[in-house]
Parts: C-alpha cells; sequence; structure tokens
C-alpha cells in the first residue's frame, strides 16, 4: 500500500463512519443512557423485575453500540492526523506502521456497520436452530452432523450457551434431525443468513470405491419469541403426535411415549422435541419452538406480498452455499458471491466472515 491507496482508503472509510453515525445517533445513546442511570437510582425501578430487566439489557446493548462507535471513530480520526502529520514530516517508519494497520482499522469498522444493520425486531434475541439431512441416507445424515457441530463451534467461540431440544442420531452415521437454541446477543442477528440448503461435495468416507458424493442439508433458523409477544394458536388448528424417543435416555425414554411432534394443520410446519423424559417440557419446548416458526412464518408472509413474491417462494427450497472438499476445497456462498479455502477453520465454526459478507451483501 502506498500514500495515495491510504488516502483513498480513508476517505472511503469517513464516508462510511459519517453514514454509521446519522445511524447510530450518539448523542441519543448517550441521552438515553444517562435517563436509564437515572430510574436505575430510583428504589421503585426494581419492583418491577420483568421491566428492570428489559430495560437492563437496553443499558448493555446501548454501551456497547455506544463504545464500538466510539472506538472505531477514534482510531480513524486518529489515523487521519498521524497520516497528515507523518507526510508533512516525511515521516515513513510512522507511514509505514500505518499501511499495517489498515487491515485492522477497515475490519473495525466493518465490523461496526455489521451490528448496524443487526436491527431488525428480533435480532438481538436467541435463536432457534433445526438441521435436517437431504435424501442420501448415511452420507446425508453425516453431512447434517458436520453442520450441527459446526454452529455449536460457533456458539462456543462467541461465549454462547446451547440447549438441545431435539436430537435424533443416524442409523450408522450422523444425525437424522436436531434442533436447538443458541443463547447470545444478536445470535438470531447473524444466524439469520443461514436459512436455506447448504450442500457439500466430498469423496464420501462411507462409499468404499471412494467416488465424490454431492450432499444437501438444510437449516432453518428462527428467533425465540419472548413470552409477552401474542400468538394465538387454537388446539383445534394443531395435531400433536406422542411417540417413543429414538435417543439415548435410559429405559424410561425408550418405554414411553415422551417424544411429541406438533404440526400446525394451515401451515404444514412440524416442531418436535425429545429431549427430555417428561413428556410435557417435551411438548412445551415443542411450542416454544413452533410459536417462533410461525411468527417468522407470518413475517415471511408479509414481507413476500411487498415484494410481489409468490406464496410458493417463501421458504428455504434453495442452495445457499456450496461446501467443495474435492478435487478442491472452497466453500462459496451463492449470495454474497464470496469464496473461502480456509475450509477446516469454517467447519471447526469460523463462519463469522461468511455471515458478516451476506448480511453486507443484502443490505446493499
Amino acid at each position: 500500500m502506498d500514500a495515495y491507496e491510504y488516502s483513498e482508503l480513508l476517505k472511503t472509510l469517513s464516508i462510511k463512519i459519517n453514514n454509521i453515525k446519522n445511524i447510530v445517533k450518539p448523542d441519543l445513546l448517550e441521552k438515553r443512557l444517562e435517563e436509564i442511570e437515572q430510574m436505575q437510582q430510583e428504589a421503585s425501578f426494581w419492583d418491577d423485575a420483568a421491566n428492570a430487566g428489559k430495560v437492563s439489557q437496553e443499558k448493555t446493548k446501548t454501551e456497547r453500540i455506544l463504545a464500538t462507535y466510539n472506538n472505531a471513530a477514534d482510531a480513524l480520526a486518529d489515523a487521519n492526523e498521524y497520516f497528515e502529520l507523518s507526510k508533512a514530516e516525511n515521516d515513513e517508519e510512522t507511514l509505514e506502521i500505518l499501511y499495517q494497520e489498515a487491515d485492522n482499522l477497515q475490519k473495525n469498522i466493518q465490523s461496526l456497520e455489521v451490528q448496524m444493520m443487526l436491527s431488525g425486531p428480533h435480532d438481538g434475541s436467541n435463536a432457534i436452530v433445526s438441521i435436517h439431512p437431504g435424501a442420501g441416507g448415511t452420507e446425508s445424515q453425516d453431512w447434517a452432523s458436520m453442520l450441527y457441530r459446526m454452529y455449536l463451534r460457533w456458539a462456543e467461540r462467541h461465549g454462547f450457551s446451547v440447549e438441545v431440544l431435539d436430537y435424533q442420531s443416524g442409523d450408522e452415521a450422523g444425525i437424522k434431525d436436531a434442533s436447538f437454541i443458541i443463547k447470545g446477543e444478536n445470535a438470531y442477528g447473524y444466524l439469520k443468513v443461514e436459512n436455506g440448503i447448504h450442500r457439500l461435495v466430498r469423496i464420501s468416507p462411507f462409499d468404499s470405491n471412494a467416488k465424490r458424493h454431492t450432499s444437501f442439508s438444510s437449516v432453518m433458523v428462527s428467533p425465540e419469541i419472548d413470552d409477552d409477544i401474542d400468538i394465538d394458536i387454537e388446539d383445534k388448528d394443531i395435531r400433536v403426535d406422542t411417540y417413543r424417543a429414538s435417543g439415548a435416555g435410559g429405559q424410561h425414554v425408550n418405554k414411553t411415549e415422551s417424544a411429541i411432534r406438533i404440526t400446525p394443520i394451515p401451515t404444514g410446519i412440524v416442531v418436535q422435541c425429545q429431549n427430555d423424559r417428561s413428556q410435557h417440557k417435551n411438548r412445551a419446548a415443542a411450542m416454544k419452538m413452533l410459536v417462533s416458526r410461525l411468527y417468522e412464518y407470518e413475517m415471511a408472509k408479509k414481507q413476500a406480498a411487498i415484494d410481489g413474491v409468490e406464496k410458493s417462494e417463501i421458504g428455504w427450497g434453495h442452495q445457499i452455499r456450496s461446501y467443495v472438499l474435492a478435487p478442491y476445497q472452497q466453500i462459496k456462498d451463492t449470495r454474497s458471491n464470496q469464496a473461502f479455502s480456509n475450509v477446516e477453520a469454517i467447519l471447526d465454526g469460523d463462519i463469522d466472515k461468511i455471515l458478516e459478507g451476506v448480511l453486507i451483501a443484502q443490505a446493499r
């Protein structure tokens, strides 16, 4: 990088930070923080535990956004100042340091840009993730388990917790079905771009002839909906089936029909849970999934009507990403058109760059 390229980069980043400032409105955030702090000093504030919890969460999120913005804006201002001084004094050593730190400066502002995109009504919510293997038996079931591990490792990297709702092992390897909640700030905001069909191309370890196989698995992500959002589900509109859990869990699980499957008849959406020995707990978990899925289903219908898309096109029946492990190694997302060669790291949960690339592409 030379002085001209660095100067152009600073101009681009300055435009971005000004656009972000118009969205963030740091002065209003600081004013809101002052209001919250005054509220928290009042003794009556803590009498309503539910409201106090929500306000405290708002404070934490506001503080994080403001700190991230200020850090990025200050770093850019410092870079501009040092660059002008170094040019005026012909300080080649400082210029070289600035050029070396250009990538980090760009990444910080891009990270802030992505955070600003997570402004949807439920982007800050926990994410309910379901993975279903496509046709192909053991090969597809193994691919589904690879995706399952990838998301669990992503959650671990971010310090998020995971609650398994349903897990059905494959007959020989992999999984037949898995549903789980990833709990953490903006979990849904990031993972919502994972909705769709994921395609794997590799030399199958289950093929004695070492032939290349193509496998598919579907991933569905929905926000965990708060209890204060009212979604009316009448008993006459759902079908509830009980069955024996197929996974591990001891004699009690295998001998009683504790597993629950719920199907809302008008939509055909299916949710199921067999993770607990208690049928009541499994039903409660399945209803939580159902409420989230129905909410997202209705939001998708409304958006489709606005966009002029036919109802049949709603959903995730399309390929969003290809993971090619043979004859070469590359992961490519069809929406951002970005390709990545660090295949092992991505399958180990290092998917932030992929997620951010799609969020930015969709915002444009």
